[in-house]
């Protein structure tokens, strides 16, 4: 089994507040996670190169031949070709960056200590830009998810038989594009292959009365509540509750969208609830090109979109009725309420709505998050704690109201 290292490049910043609480390889898109779909594919087991403060957690593993891998990639049949061809202390570079290297030991414990031990030969494929795709952005996650969902299905689903489909539930479109894991429930319900491929996770339930159109992923023990309406290009990763009507968005997993309320063009982390009616923007009446907060440029950016909808990091959460508006960033922990429109950029640890905030202390927070998590059997271990105590601690300088 081949050994892999994800190592986070400065695009980590640019992904906030998604990355706040992972390394850049650990974002789902299409089924998998970006790790996942390497791990697959080089038939290897990942570790990670990542911030210092998240290193606890996601930590290194170094062995004599290790596959060094960029994490903002996204694997394709072109790029693999290449990997596999590697010899050690080989590396593929693109306009002199770094994408992978197969690397011995002794590299591997010298990087960036300026060891000239063992000489790196370079490969540029900077002519080839069409077998590069990365995310450097949070809104290139669902803009991307509808492609990765297919690749994922081919790649989860190949030799496999799916689970057969219950007479009761409507099929459209081609039948074998609809992939149904042990377990699943699906009750009376319409599934929609015309536009691209459906994957059911193990012990997944789709209730009554709910609309899947593909290309869609609904994860590992996730739920489909009575009547929903879930358009193509979305991602439900595991353990998720999902209502209402969505539409190209990504949850990550263990989130809730359990009520009506429109989701559209939108990603959210993992451990979020959307109260009952809560709605997003992800189209400008203007129909002009919607910006984002970076806090990579600590400004607003174009995104080179008409739809964009909702951002949203961990453990964040909604009243009932809350509105957002076309691309609002929500970083993690932060709990809106309120009537109104509450601003498009609302800092971690932000309790409040359009009247105003005020902090979400963390000891309250980490209170509520590990009753939460306990009601999924799940503990809120002391890494994850000191992960989003440090969150708490540096994203104070957008707290403006703290000054």
């Amino acid at each position: 089994m081949k050994n892999l290292i994800f190592f986070d490049d400065d695009n980590w910043k640019a992904l906030l507040p998604l990355t706040y609480t992972r390394p850049i390889c650990e974002l789902r898109i299409g089924i998998l996670t970006i790790k996942e779909k390497w791990e697959a594919l080089l038939h290897g087991k990942g570790s990670y190169i990542t911030q210092d403060y998240l290193s606890e957690k996601f930590g290194l593993i170094i062995e004599d031949d290790n596959y060094l891998i960029n994490s903002t990639l996204l694997p394709n049949p072109e790029l693999l070709e290449l990997i596999y061809k590697l010899e050690i202390n080989e590396v593929l570079t693109y306009n002199d960056e770094l994408l992978v290297g197969r690397l011995s030991k002794n590299q591997m414990n010298n990087l960036g200590k300026g060891y000239e031990g063992e000489k790196l030969a370079g490969i540029d494929i900077s002519n080839r830009p069409e077998i590069i795709k990365n995310i450097s952005k949070p809104h290139h996650i669902f803009s991307c998810n509808a492609s990765e969902i297919e690749r994922d299905f081919e790649l989860l689903t190949k030799n496999r038989t799916s689970q057969p489909i219950p007479d009761h539930v409507l099929v459209l479109g081609d039948r074998s594009k609809i992939f149904i894991e042990e377990g699943a429930i699906i009750h009376n319900h319409s599934l929609n292959a015309t536009k691209g491929s459906i994957y059911i996770g193990k012990n997944a339930e789709l209730m009554e009365g709910s609309m899947l159109q593909g290309p869609i992923s609904i994860g590992e023990g996730s739920t489909v509540k009575m009547g929903a309406k879930m358009y193509g290009e979305t991602t439900i990763g595991p353990h998720c509750k999902i209502g209402g009507e969505v539409g190209n968005s990504v949850l990550m997993g263990y989130s809730n969208k359990g009520h009506d309320g429109y989701l559209g063009n939108s990603v959210l982390g993992e451990w979020c609830n959307l109260g009952a009616d809560t709605n997003n923007s992800n189209l400008k009446n203007n129909y002009s090109e919607v910006k984002l907060w970076s806090y990579d440029t600590e400004k607003f950016e174009l995104t080179g979109l008409q739809f964009c909808g909702l951002i949203m990091g961990d453990h964040s959460k909604t009243g009932i009725n809350t509105m957002f508006n076309t691309g609002t960033v929500v970083g993690v922990s932060a709990n809106i309420f309120g009537d109104g429109y509450p601003r498009n950029f609302i800092p971690s640890f932000s309790w409040g709505g359009s009247s105003g905030f005020k902090t979400y202390k963390v000891e309250q927070m980490l209170d509520v998050a590990a009753t939460v998590m306990k009601r999924r059997s799940i503990d809120l271990e002391e890494m994850d704690k000191k992960i989003l105590e440090y969150v708490y601690y540096h994203s104070a300088i957008y707290r403006t109201w703290e000054k």
